[in-house]
């Protein structure tokens, strides 16, 4: 087994190897290319890398947020990672939950405190979980797939999950489809570095030592039936150009061989942790953050994006802007986290620090005074559009019309059930705004019916 990942390749595109005509004018047509919702190649993403001319950066910044628009509307779905055990066996150089770090406090959930968890979490508003776990023998598909069945069981007045995701190392295929059985959501593996002498680097022991059952875990979940898989790289560890490249080469390598590209790609950066020292060499800056970001949202234009509260609140408001569809909200990242108010004071039970630890409520306020609809849709996940099905939607542009009515009546169940006064007030405004503007008579009257019976009391209501 081969690495999919032709690093001269990237590497000599990155050198700008290959001739080009005038700058400006094969960006505008990359640009142009994405707009119409083409997947680019990657000559074509090494070029937008390669710009620095600010004027053409402008113009990408332009083009991803054009994109984010037709594409996905402005909605943003949000979610909570729930931390299940932080046992680990890796020795992962940038985590604070690495085997060798022996001031870190161990902790595996019991099922109690697992319920207790998400109860916590339901009556916050809290619709999609992903669930998180270290790479240890007692969290095997079995214990994954049990946690998941716990999770959807567990329900608080009119609190409950619809929607489970997984950020766990992988499975072999008989793992995954174990898992899977247990109705899982997305399956998410970051590969962390996609650059093979820097991965060695980092990751000197265990399991995820191992690049390249790493890099093929999602083809294995594939294999399994799992057809919603999420990518992801931790920039900070190597050069982010090099990342970006190797994103969309394991997006391109899914579509080939699947036929159908990743559900999400996630872009975190590196963050202070317990005892962790990484080299800044390779640190991102604010600037060539929102540049990566805007990159990939052109580059791949029917996956979900995922920005994370490892950011700080004015680049997340940034950086939403550049083509991010998910953020997750009121996060924690230690065990027991939601339940314990002194958890996220203790910085011996986190895995990394947080940026943004502003609760759901004023993260959801937040948006809707900037523009966006919060939403906790999971109606495609639960009527069958998933993978191939979801591509058929989502690369034509039509995904919007699913999606902005159900986010208005998940929006509309937050508010009534949830909110503050102030958020309930500036939700029900952009709910109407909304309306106001649906071309679709039918689609709205649909949706003002359904409105209605949640003002009523009922609940789950989706198209």
């Amino acid at each position: 087994m081969e690495s999919f990942i032709d690093e001269g390749k990237i590497q000599g595109l990155l050198k700008g190897v290959k001739a080009s005509r005038d700058r400006g004018i094969e960006v505008r047509e990359i640009i142009q290319k994405s707009l119409s919702k083409q997947r680019l190649d990657l000559s074509e993403v090494a070029a937008l890398l390669n710009t620095e001319d600010p004027e053409l950066i402008a113009e990408i910044f332009a083009g991803a947020k054009k994109l984010k628009e037709l594409v996905y509307g402005n909605r943003i779905v949000l979610f909570a990672p729930l931390y299940i055990g932080n046992d680990c066996v890796n020795d992962c150089q940038y985590c604070a939950f690495r085997v060798s770090n022996k001031e870190a406090r161990r902790r595996t959930l019991s099922d109690a405190e697992l319920k207790k968890e998400i109860e916590t979490l339901e009556s916050k508003g809290h619709k999609r979980l992903i669930l998180v776990y270290g790479e240890h023998p007692k969290y095997d598909a079995d214990f994954i797939a049990k946690t998941v069945k716990i999770t959807y069981a567990t329900k608080k007045d009119r609190g409950e999950i619809r929607r489970v995701n997984i950020n766990a190392p992988p499975l072999d295929v008989e793992g995954f489809k174990t898992v899977k059985e247990a109705g899982i959501g997305t399956y998410q593996i970051f590969q962390e570095t996609y650059h093979q002498e820097t991965y060695k680097k980092y990751h000197p022991r265990g399991k995820k030592a191992d690049y390249l059952w790493r890099l093929y875990g999602l083809d294995r979940a594939q294999e399994a039936g799992i057809d919603d898989v999420g990518i992801g790289a931790l920039f900070g560890l190597y050069d982010w150009k090099f990342e970006v490249m190797g994103l969309v080469s394991h997006a391109i390598h899914l579509e080939e061989r699947w036929n159908v590209g990743p559900h999400t790609i996630s872009f975190p950066r590196v963050q202070p942790a317990q005892g962790v020292k990484i080299d800044p060499k390779y640190l991102v800056s604010d600037e060539e953050f929102k540049r990566l970001v805007a990159i990939l949202r052109l580059a791949v234009p029917y996956t979900g994006m995922i920005l994370t509260a490892r950011e700080n609140p004015q680049i997340r408001k940034e950086v939403i802007d550049l083509g991010c569809s998910q953020i997750d909200a009121g996060s924690r990242t230690e065990l027991g986290g939601y339940t314990d108010s002194q958890a996220d004071q203790e910085s011996d039970r986190q895995q990394f620090k947080l940026g943004d630890t502003r609760s759901l409520d004023e993260v959801m306020r937040g948006l809707l005074e900037d523009g966006y609809i919060p939403s906790f849709c999971t109606s495609c996940y639960r009527l069958g559009r998933t993978g191939e099905h979801f591509m058929e939607f989502a690369i034509p542009g039509f995904i919007h019309e699913y999606c902005t009515p159900n986010a208005l009546l998940t929006l509309k169940e937050y508010l009534e059930d949830y909110s503050l006064p102030e958020t309930k007030k500036a939700g029900n405004k952009a709910i109407q705004g909304v309306l106001d503007k649906m071309k679709n008579p039918k689609v709205k009257q649909i949706v003002i019916d359904k409105l209605a019976r949640i003002e009523k009391g009922e609940r789950d209501l989706y198209c």
